[in-house]
């Protein structure tokens, strides 16, 4: 379970049970969130944050655990499921839009907590340019590439109905997880 520092107290976060394909939230656009400083969606960020660390996600967006507002965290770190993820987070992502794309795609794996068992081979671009708030209301603009960059379009997906099945360029980008760490198993040696 993860644990964030706020007002100088320990708070951790519950665990909330996880949204699986099927379940019509996963489908719906998420509503704005209107105040980000108010204690409910400080706690629900916490609690996002635990979820996502617990269930070995990289993200995790409030969509997947059945609350439609437009939320998400990042919490890249090498696991189980990302063995060569990078260092990252967990920060939390409020009302993000995607200012700009690289021309540049690039085709890598990707699974979602709310699709357990499978990945998917999904075309994402590069890099993007994004804008949102903070968990503390202020708001970023940055740039991400590479792995955080898929994360964020992954994330944000969500927050739109879209699920990464729907991103595949054929179903033969499809594999199970058991496959997928075989080939990671190949790859290294």
């Amino acid at each position: 379970m993860g644990v964030l520092v706020r007002d100088k107290k320990m708070e951790p976060g519950k665990i909330l049970e996880i949204a699986e394909m099927g379940n019509p939230v996963l489908r719906e656009r998420a509503a704005e969130v209107e105040d980000v400083l108010d204690p409910g969606v400080q706690s629900f960020i916490d609690d996002l944050i635990a979820t996502g660390i617990s269930a070995n996600g990289v993200g995790i967006a409030a969509p997947q655990v059945e609350v439609p507002k437009r939320i998400f965290i990042i919490s890249s770190r090498p696991n189980i499921r990302y063995p060569d993820a990078p260092l990252m987070g967990p920060e939390a992502v409020i009302n993000p839009e995607i200012i700009s794309y690289s021309d540049e795609t690039v085709k890598d794996w990707e699974g979602c907590l709310s699709i357990p068992g499978i990945r998917g081979l999904v075309p994402r671009s590069r890099s993007v340019r994004v804008k949102y708030i903070s968990r503390d209301g202020k708001v970023e603009e940055k740039e991400f590439s590479d792995f955080i960059a898929r994360i964020f379009q992954h994330e944000l997906d969500h927050l739109n109905g879209v699920l990464f099945l729907d991103r595949l360029e054929s179903i033969r980008d499809i594999i199970t997880d058991r496959e997928y760490m075989k080939l990671l198993r190949r790859e290294s040696e």
